[in-house]
C-alpha cells in the first residue's frame, strides 16, 4: 500500500532551507476564503501580530521549530500543493527503455 502513495507523499524531517524556500516561494495566505500570495508583511502582522509573528522570516522560525503558536501559523497559510516529483518518473522511463531494448537484443 505504500510504495502505492509513495510518490505522493513526502516524509521526514524538513531543514530551514526547505522551509523557507517553500513559505518564500509557494506560500498563500487565507483572505476570506480566497488564496493570496504572501507579498506583504503588513498582512502576517495584522493576522499574527498578537501572537508575536510579525514577517515572513517570523513565520519560517515558527513552522520550522514548531512553536508554540505553530497551529495559528499554519491556518494563516492555505495548503501547499506540492508537485510530483519528475525524478522518479525519468528513473521508471529509462529502466522501462532498458528492458525494451534487452528483449530486443534477445529477440535477435
Amino acid at each position: 500500500m505504500l510504495e502505492k502513495v509513495e510518490s505522493y507523499v513526502t516524509y521526514g524531517y524538513s531543514n530551514l532551507k526547505n522551509v523557507r524556500d517553500l513559505i518564500f516561494k509557494t506560500g498563500l495566505e487565507k483572505l476570506e476564503k480566497e488564496r493570496v500570495p504572501l507579498i506583504d508583511n503588513n498582512d502576517i502582522e495584522q493576522a499574527l501580530g498578537k501572537h508575536g509573528i510579525l514577517c515572513l522570516e517570523d513565520m519560517v522560525h515558527e513552522s520550522h521549530t514548531v512553536g508554540p503558536h505553530f497551529k495559528d501559523a499554519t491556518r494563516f497559510l492555505w495548503p501547499f500543493s506540492l508537485a510530483k516529483p519528475e525524478v522518479n518518473s525519468w528513473v521508471r522511463r529509462i529502466h522501462i527503455r532498458t528492458l525494451e531494448t534487452l528483449e530486443i537484443v534477445r529477440s535477435i
